[in-house]
């Protein structure tokens, strides 16, 4: 029994100590999307609890906001008897529909390519396309596109040097959420890194979700499609109709 009680003890022992963590902030954990609702900002800051002085090797943060993942349809056009069409098609089992990754500096200089690949930090770590149809030889360029016209759109950003790190204590960084955002539960990271491993992570939920008529009107689409339907139908004729009586009582003046 007491050799046992002895190797138990020293796997205990032996066990790596966490001596940095984060103790994190948030400006809401709730974005709400009413019909006016033109997109929103959301402050994350916090700052690093240590059970031992800081070391010489200086730290760095990651942080990333992630919206629901759904697969994507991507499309390749081509220029065909003088107009564009729809050729070829690689579907993207995995996208985030919001992602975002701020960090203290330049991606590549604060996280290691190992530890990017198994976190799955960057945007395109964070997409997961496994396969393409036999005749496709070129699918990474549809997961460079989705890329490519997410980022237009606000939708995926690479926000290097954007997280200040005062003291290397106290952290802070903005992000912004645009409007078309899809609801659902944003998940949220902050990675703590040295020499390009990570030491700690910690990891929280932002929840965005309709609110007032735009949670009304869409839960009557999911759930009652046919009166939607006529709903919307009855509104475009009034909205028709107005239209004509007004051009009407205008011309006879």
């Amino acid at each position: 029994m007491r050799p046992l009680l002895a190797l138990w003890l020293l796997c205990l022992t032996s066990l790596p100590l966490c001596a940095e963590e984060v103790v994190l902030g948030l400006s809401t954990d709730k974005v709400a999307i009413t019909t006016s609702f033109n997109g929103s900002e959301i402050l994350i800051f916090g700052a690093v609890k240590r059970e031992e002085p800081i070391k010489e090797e200086p730290l760095e943060i990651v942080i990333t906001v992630a919206g629901p993942s759904h697969p994507v349809l991507v499309r390749r056009k081509a220029h065909r008897y003088g107009i564009w069409i729809n050729t070829e098609a690689v579907t993207v089992d995995s996208a985030p529909s919001f992602y975002a990754v701020a960090t203290t500096g330049p991606l590549k200089q604060v996280l290691t390519d190992t530890e990017d690949l198994r976190h799955k930090i960057s945007i395109k770590r964070a997409i997961r396309s496994v396969g393409a149809p036999a005749n496709i030889t070129d699918s990474a360029r549809f997961t460079e596109a989705l890329i490519r016209i997410r980022e237009e759109r606000g939708l995926y950003q690479e926000l290097d040097g954007q997280v200040a790190l005062d003291q290397q204590t106290l952290f802070r960084t903005a992000i912004d959420m645009p409007a078309n955002l899809t609801e659902g539960d944003y998940s949220t990271r902050i990675f703590l890194t040295r020499n390009g491993e990570v030491v700690s992570q910690y990891e929280t939920t932002i929840n965005v979700r309709k609110e007032g008529l735009e949670r009304w009107l869409y839960i009557l689409s999911r759930q009652h499609a046919v009166l939607y339907g006529l709903l919307s139908l009855a509104i475009a004729i009034l909205a028709g109709w107005g239209a004509s009586a007004g051009f009407t009582l205008l011309r006879n003046r």
